[in-house]
């Protein structure tokens, strides 16, 4: 069989989650065609992908980031045009038996290409408080519950009104590869594009007396899976959700310092679930860390996607 696999563009953790499912499907005997591009592309090239590179979309840059409507009008929506394009024509030239994906862009795409499509991502309205986000959310989540065979909804947090209508939940994704253990984590920070103030909390804990591994610092070593780390570590600071998957399946408690609108939401619902706790200022993340949340317990749900897309 073979597979399509498309990851959104918007951090590595898009790719890092659908890489772990694009192992699962490959070592069920299917091949994969993978496309994505951003900051996961570096993800794929070091497990060995030569991953197809469509149009790159940065709403979050757009509209979040300090920018407004204008700039999605400019920026945003006339990409988002282009990548589906991008998809139409790859999928048309890959010809794959089905599309596993967590971008909207490539969702569009499969019905036009008449490919069956297997939805994977957390993304819901539930997470969203600003009124244009949640309304996109809602729309979006609408059309892949109708388009797909099957959304795939990853979470960490207990069932609830939150859950869109008509998913499948899932346990969390993470890529689970052979990769070394990166120095000597005690506490693990995973900042985002977004996450400056991490910087002050990592002075605080080391002022504190820990040791802080800071991914993508000084001594930090590309790696092609974050998971032997997070297992090794004692604690992990994160502002996003692609972390919180793979801390949760690695079992460590973990602090969650959300900064854009979909983090905080994350934060609010996994701060419901045993071994995740919201922070929101540099001295909480110090105080929490003295007394972190007892440790996550999550099965992998890569698996899961596999045997999903496969049946």
């Amino acid at each position: 069989m073979h597979v399509a696999v498309a990851h959104y563009p918007e951090g590595a953790g898009h790719a890092t989650r659908m890489l772990a499912v694009t192992r699962e499907l490959e070592a069920r005997g299917a091949t994969v065609s993978l496309a994505g591009g951003g900051p996961g592309e570096r993800f794929a090239a070091l497990l060995g992908y030569d991953e197809y590179v469509p149009t790159r979309v940065d709403f979050i840059g757009d509209y979040q980031d300090g920018g407004g409507l204008t700039d999605v009008l400019t920026g945003s929506l006339p990409d988002s045009a282009r990548r589906v394009r991008d998809f139409y024509r790859w999928l048309r030239r890959e010809d794959p038996d089905a599309l596993v994906t967590d971008d909207m862009f490539a969702a569009m795409a499969a019905p036009l290409a008449r490919v069956p499509l297997y939805v994977c991502t957390h993304n819901a309205p539930g997470l969203y408080d600003d009124t244009v986000e949640r309304a996109g959310a809602w729309a979006l989540t609408a059309y892949q519950v109708a388009a797909a065979r099957d959304f795939l909804f990853p979470a960490v947090w207990p069932p609830g009104d939150e859950d869109p209508i008509g998913v499948s939940r899932i346990p969390p994704l993470a890529l689970d590869v052979d990769a070394p253990v990166v120095g000597d984590p005690d506490v693990v920070m995973v900042p985002s594009t977004y996450s400056d103030e991490l910087d002050a909390a990592a002075d605080g804990l080391r002022d504190a007396g820990r040791h802080v591994t800071v991914v993508g610092g000084d001594d930090w070593e590309p790696v092609a899976s974050m998971l032997p780390t997070l297992r090794a570590a004692n604690l992990v600071v994160c502002p996003g959700y692609s972390t919180v998957m793979e801390a949760a399946v690695a079992g460590t408690p973990t602090l969650i310092y959300p900064f854009t609108s979909e983090q905080r939401g994350v934060a609010r619902l996994a701060a419901r679930a045993t071994g995740f706790r919201t922070v929101t200022t540099p001295d909480e993340v110090v105080a929490a860390a003295a007394d972190p949340p007892d440790p996550p317990a999550f099965e992998n749900g890569a698996g899961v996607v596999a045997n999903a897309v496969l049946s």
